[in-house]
């Protein structure tokens, strides 16, 4: 039987314990709200307990006793002369076994269990000492962490509470607008909430406190993005000229593109930008395939047509070495110097690269996120484009928009975000508002629509066929499977097992295999194969998700699709459907199918919007994905819903604006309230 400990924790340990939880000051305790409540102010009869029920019951222990029944358990049996309840405890202490002693009047609480032949029982209730006072608030249950137990944080809770000030940030005008309930009494009632309250609007978070605390969270970040829009437009920048110059000229000349009128709207935002005297911040949408790169690529070449560099990321060696290809090809024949920066270059060739574009001699460099590494200098860096910016972690994102800053004149380059993955309108609302953004709206003329079908696995030798007869037509296949080794915990088929079955199964078929472990040589060498119609099939993992254009590919067959996020399945579907014929994407999916997976498959069936597969897709993965949050371990909102909580999101933007116009101090102690520890990653 386990012993008590004896040992106490430090208030030293315990305050790293609260700090791991983010508790440090009281405004952090104050807004570590509730979970859950658990209602103690009632006393439950045995004969009116039901399954489910989280039940609080006062009886007389008739029965106790530790039994062995494959383990050592305390069981006892407690009557309130309605009835009996059993208790069990798998886990106890010699101190749990004097509670129980029978003869004792005991409180029990837990959820009431069972009902069959033998009643009902509790494990594992809690125990505390009948006839003591009912409380006449319920129970706050709080996010923990291991060390630290509810009655603790309860506790500080408290403590915090009764020594803070919890004046209204908002003025009267805003609350009454929005009919808000005051901010201390919402905070007071989260915390301690009377028993009459609803328990069910509390946990859905719909009562009027949560909506409150809701606006405030959601002000406060549009507060912040504000804040950073002002912040960068104090900044200084390179204004250039607003017409287009002679290269772009000879740019649309040399790449024989005609552009469509999104793209002519977009072109003439981003140059109207690159006037100003302050930073540049615009993302640039577009849905796969609409032609995202060569506005990019016009954008480089007025910068640099001014005597500027410009430098391009991206998050994978595979999509950034096919931008310094397209862009070597489309710049070097007008005279324009472009380099090359990755992490698969050796030391030396690092070296010279870097000293290339530090001297100026690189006019546009095109690569990884080596381009932010310490050691990578610019002689006048003007403009930088980032491709699938959401990619890319928060930090390495700050690394980049402070990379061309000069010291000495405390310049910043202009900086356009590209994204194929659409940002919701309430996303952008509320995660981008200190950005501009640009949507190119429509796909250029030639792009034909691709036919979306959901296979079986059952069905693989017809679609092994299928797949014969697309290549005996001189087109080419990609195969995309999710995993490169097997793995017992996803029993999928990998991409090293579907690559060498294929070989056994279509002997006359050239067949590649691409992963994310080869090296970086290999992976150009076979990619650069299948872009020249050497190989017929590519048996491919997500390397090939963004980027990679070969028009002659025109069957996708996407293994294990029910594994795969809908973003993802519809930037993979975007790698067919570049060229002439046909394309054919094939959902393989392995049965059954979840609610969500199916949900998801259903939604790559009935549309190619990408907007619309973005909007479905952040319900029901959330906005981390497209935010490149996930790297950073942070929460987006702790309390609002992106979602859900559009309205309110509304509410907040425009409350924003009125407050920075009208209400200063008011706006600057919000923000100071609800942001003080996160400004730095509020700037996405």
């Amino acid at each position: 039987m386990p012993a008590a400990s004896a040992r106490t924790d430090s208030p030293t340990a315990i305050s790293k314990k609260f700090a791991s939880l983010g508790l440090v000051q009281d405004f952090d305790f104050v807004l570590h709200l509730p979970l859950r409540y658990e209602d103690e102010t009632a006393l439950h009869r045995i004969d009116s307990l039901y399954p489910g029920q989280m039940a609080q019951v006062e009886g007389i222990v008739r029965k106790a006793q530790v039994l062995i029944r494959g383990r050592r358990q305390l069981t006892a049996t407690i009557d309130d002369g309605s009835g009996q309840l059993s208790l069990r405890w798998l886990h106890f202490y010699p101190s749990q076994i004097k509670a129980v002693e029978e003869g004792r009047l005991i409180r029990v609480r837990g959820e009431v269990r069972g009902g069959s032949f033998w009643g009902f029982e509790m494990v594992h209730p809690k125990v505390s000492r009948a006839g003591a006072p009912l409380s006449d608030r319920l129970t706050p249950v709080y996010p923990a962490t291991e060390g630290l137990n509810q009655p603790q944080i309860r506790k500080a809770v408290n403590a915090a509470l009764s020594r803070v000030r919890l004046d209204d940030t908002l003025p009267i005008a805003v609350q009454r607008k929005y009919q808000l309930a005051p901010f201390a009494e919402s905070i007071q009632l989260l915390h301690n909430p009377p028993k009459q309250a609803d328990t069910l609007a509390l946990i859905e978070k719909t009562h009027p406190a949560w909506e409150r605390v809701k606006f405030d969270e959601l002000l406060a970040q549009q507060l912040a993005m504000a804040l950073a829009r002002a912040t960068r437009q104090n900044k200084k920048a390179y204004a250039m000229q607003g017409k287009r110059s002679g290269l772009v000229q000879r740019l649309l000349a040399q790449v024989g593109f005609t552009l469509t009128s999104a793209q002519e709207r977009v072109c003439k935002e981003i140059l109207a930008d690159m006037q100003r005297t302050f930073p540049m911040q615009r993302l640039l949408q577009g849905d796969v395939g609409s032609g995202k790169t060569v506005v990019a690529a016009i954008a480089a070449a007025h910068a640099i047509d001014q005597g500027f560099q410009v430098a391009i990321m991206a998050p994978t060696e595979i999509l950034a070495e096919q931008h310094f290809r397209k862009m070597s090809a489309w710049f070097e024949p007008l005279g324009i110097s472009t380099g090359w920066l990755a992490g698969s270059l050796t030391p030396k060739k690092k070296q010279q690269a870097a000293a290339l574009v530090a001297d100026g001699t690189t006019q546009l460099v095109v690569g990884t996120q080596a381009l932010i590494q310490q050691h990578v200098t610019f002689a006048r860096l003007g403009l930088m484009v980032v491709d699938e910016q959401h990619r890319f972690g928060v930090g390495q994102r700050l690394s980049l928009a402070r990379k061309g800053e000069q010291e000495q004149e405390a310049i910043a380059p202009h900086q356009l975000s590209m994204s194929a993955t659409p940002i919701p309108r309430t996303l952008a609302m509320t995660f981008f508002a200190d950005l501009d953004v640009s949507v190119i709206d429509t796909l250029p003329p030639g792009r034909t629509p691709v036919i979306t079908k959901l296979f079986a696995d059952s069905r693989r030798d017809q679609l092994l066929e299928h797949v014969h007869e697309v290549i005996l037509q001189g087109r080419q296949v990609y195969w995309v499977c999710p995993l490169v080794e097997e793995s017992e915990a996803l029993q999928l088929q990998t991409a090293t097992d579907t690559f060498n079955r294929l070989q056994q199964e279509l002997p006359q078929l050239r067949i590649g295999l691409l992963h994310g472990r080869l090296p970086t040589q290999e992976k150009t060498a076979i990619m650069s194969a299948f872009h020249g119609h050497e190989l017929d099939l590519l048996v491919a993992t997500t390397v090939i998700e963004v980027g990679v254009d070969v028009p002659n590919a025109s069957l996708m067959i996407i293994e294990h699709a029910e594994r795969f996020g809908l973003a993802q399945l519809h930037q993979l579907r975007g790698r067919v459907g570049r060229g002439k014929n046909e394309s054919l994407c094939v959902l393989l999916y392995q049965a059954p199918l979840s609610s969500v997976a199916t949900a998801r498959l259903k939604a790559m069936y009935e549309t190619q919007d990408g907007f619309e597969i973005a909007r479905r897709d952040l319900e029901q993965r959330g906005p981390g994905e497209f935010l490149g949050l996930r790297q950073s371990g942070m929460a987006l909102l702790r309390f609002a819903d992106i979602d859900l909580d559009a309205p309110i999101a509304e509410q907040a933007r425009e409350t924003a604006q009125w407050l920075q116009a009208t209400h200063p101090e008011a706006a600057a102690a919000h923000l100071q309230r609800w942001a003080r520890q996160r400004a730095d990653l509020l700037r996405i």
